[in-house]
């Protein structure tokens, strides 16, 4: 059984920069791929970057692109996403993922979740 924890939500002003980390624990003998999902308000979860474990690849959605960067300590399994230039649509819980195979982990087919961090942005 995999745990995913994540921490380092908060609250930021618009501009600023945080960073997500996801610590994964169990089942260490698999390789799972991992991931960031985010679900605002009233809105469905959607993609936001995922990393291939084994080729440390990553892959961004759209609220990424430009701004967030993904990375894993393979040693520490833990990945993170640093997240800047935060804008007020960025407010969300996001999540951690893990799914055995990329491609389903970013079109939302994943295994594992973590509970979720809240990430305010501020004006």
């Amino acid at each position: 059984q995999v745990q995913l924890a994540e921490s380092g939500g908060g609250l930021v002003q618009a501009g600023g920069s945080l960073r997500l980390s996801c610590a994964r624990s169990g089942g260490t003998s698999t390789i799972y791929h991992m991931g960031w999902f985010r679900q605002a308000p009233g809105k469905e979860r959607e993609f936001v970057a995922a990393i291939n474990w084994s080729y440390d690849s990553p892959w961004y959605g759209d609220p990424a692109k430009g701004r967030f960067v993904i990375t894993r300590n393979i040693a520490q399994n833990t990945m993170y996403l640093q997240m800047n230039y935060l804008k007020l649509g960025d407010t969300a819980v996001y999540y951690c993922a893990a799914a055995r195979s990329v491609g389903e982990l970013i079109a939302g087919t994943v295994d594992y979740w973590g509970q979720g961090t809240q990430v305010t942005v501020s004006s």
